[in-house]
C-alpha cells in the first residue's frame, strides 16, 4: 500500500480579466517552494495538473488553455515604495515546464484584490479606491492597481463588462508604469518596421516592441488572413500553428531574446506573436456583431502556440504602445498619425487601451500604459497535492 499522502496548501482560485489562475501567498507555500527553483516548479506544475499527455489537466486546477494554465505568487514587497511582490508562472500543459519570463496582464488585475484579502496591503481605505503598488518581479516593472473598496473590503461585484467574460464585475483600472525602462529600447531592433526573414516560410514586415511583453506584430494579409479570424480558424490548422511558431522563433532571435532557434522552446510565453489589419466588421465568438465604426483596428494574437480567445493583457499594453507611435504596423493599421488611445477588435469583442509616450532627446520613452479589467475570487481554501511531489 502506498505511503504517499496529500498535502493541503492554502490557495485562492481567481479570475482576472479574461484569464484564471491559482493564487498563493508565498508564506503559505511549503518551505522548499518559498524560493524559486525546481521544488517550486514541480509543486506548481502538479497543482495545475501538468504535464498532461492528454492535454486536459483533469487532475489539477488548470483548464487546458493558455488562459487558464497559470499560477500567481504574491508576498510582502522588498522593493521600496511598493506593497507587494508578484510572480507570474505560465504553466505548460503537456510538458514539465514553467515559464517565468513574462507577465500576465489580465491576472495583474487580480493581484491587488488578492493582496488586500491576504492582509498584505497596509493603510486600507474603507470606501473608495485603494491604490495597490505592485512590483512585478518577472519583468522588474511597477503596476498600479486601482481597486474599489466598500466597508474595508474589496468590491468585486459591479456592472463593468469585459468582452470574453460572461458576467459583469467591478472595474479595476491598471497602470503599467514605465513598461519599458528608459535605458532599454522600446523597439529592440532600432526600427519601427523590419523585414523579418524566415527561411522556408517567407519575409514579412514586422514591428517588434518590448512594451508590456515582447511582441512581434505582422500584417494579416501577408500571412494570408483577413484579420477577423476566430480561434477555430487558426487553432484547427496545425500547419498554420507551426508556421507561427517558426516566425516567432526567428523574431525572438532578431529581438535579441534568444541566440539559437531551439531556445524558443524554453520561453514559449515570450515573445508573443500577433497580426493586425485595418478595422473590419465581424461577428465575435459570442455572436456579438462588431461594427467597423466600433474599432480602430483588428488584432489577433497567439499565446503558448494557440490563438487567444480574447487578448492577453500584456499584449494589450504592447498594442497600445505600438499604436501610439506613428509609423508602426499597428499605428498604420488604425490609420496612422498621433494617438493616445485605441480600441481594437479581438476574437471575443473589443478593448480600449492607452499609452503616454514622450520623445526625450530623440528617444521614445513610455511613461505609462493603461487599461481596465475586473477580477473576482472564485474559490478560496486549500489545494491538495500528493506528498511525493516535494521529495
Amino acid at each position: 500500500m502506498s505511503k504517499i499522502s496529500q498535502i493541503p496548501i492554502r490557495a485562492t482560485y481567481m479570475r482576472g480579466g479574461t484569464s484564471k489562475g491559482t493564487f498563493f501567498n508565498i508564506e503559505d507555500l511549503p518551505q522548499a517552494a518559498k524560493v524559486a527553483g525546481e521544488a517550486r516548479d514541480k509543486l506548481l506544475l502538479r497543482v495545475v495538473g501538468s504535464p498532461d499527455p492528454y492535454g486536459k489537466q483533469i487532475d489539477g486546477m488548470g483548464g487546458a488553455t493558455s488562459s487558464t494554465s497559470k499560477t500567481v505568487l504574491v508576498g510582502k514587497s522588498t522593493k521600496p515604495n511598493h506593497d507587494v511582490d508578484y510572480y507570474f508562472g505560465q504553466v505548460s500543459i503537456d510538458k514539465p515546464f514553467m515559464d517565468w519570463s513574462g507577465n500576465c496582464g489580465n491576472l495583474s488585475s487580480a493581484v491587488g484584490p488578492f493582496a488586500i484579502k491576504c492582509g498584505l496591503v497596509d493603510n486600507l481605505v474603507q470606501d473608495g479606491i485603494q491604490v495597490v503598488r505592485i512590483w512585478q518581479v518577472n519583468i522588474q516593472k511597477t503596476i498600479l492597481a486601482y481597486v474599489p473598496m466598500r466597508d474595508g473590503k474589496v468590491q468585486e461585484c459591479g456592472d463593468y463588462e469585459i468582452d470574453g467574460v460572461a458576467f459583469p464585475a467591478a472595474e479595476i483600472k491598471l497602470e503599467f508604469v514605465s513598461p519599458v525602462d528608459p535605458s532599454e529600447a522600446l523597439f529592440p531592433t532600432g526600427n519601427l518596421i523590419d523585414d523579418l526573414e524566415v527561411p522556408g516560410v517567407g519575409t514579412f514586415k514586422a514591428t517588434m516592441i518590448s512594451a508590456g511583453i515582447p511582441t512581434i506584430f505582422l500584417n494579416a494579409d501577408e500571412l494570408g488572413y483577413g484579420g477577423t479570424e476566430l480561434q477555430g480558424d487558426i487553432n484547427s490548422d496545425k500547419a498554420a500553428l507551426e508556421k507561427f511558431e517558426t516566425i516567432r522563433a526567428y523574431g525572438a532571435i532578431k529581438m535579441g531574446l534568444i541566440k539559437e532557434l531551439d531556445e524558443a522552446k524554453t520561453r514559449a510565453h515570450t515573445p508573443k506573436i500577433a497580426f493586425v489589419s485595418p478595422p473590419q466588421s465581424y461577428t465575435a465568438s459570442s455572436g456579438k456583431v462588431i461594427g467597423i465604426n466600433d474599432i480602430d483596428l483588428n488584432v489577433r494574437a497567439l499565446s503558448m502556440g494557440q490563438l487567444h480567445h480574447a487578448m492577453m493583457g500584456t499584449a494589450s499594453v504592447a498594442i497600445g504602445c505600438a499604436a501610439c507611435v506613428p509609423g508602426t504596423l499597428v499605428n498604420l493599421a488604425c490609420g496612422g498619425g498621433e494617438k493616445d488611445a485605441v480600441t481594437f477588435g479581438h476574437p471575443s469583442g473589443v478593448l480600449k487601451v492607452g499609452a503616454t509616450i514622450e520623445n526625450e532627446s530623440g528617444k521614445l520613452v513610455v511613461q505609462k500604459a493603461s487599461m481596465s479589467r475586473s477580477a473576482r475570487v472564485i474559490m478560496d481554501g486549500y489545494v491538495y497535492v500528493p506528498s511525493d511531489i516535494m521529495d
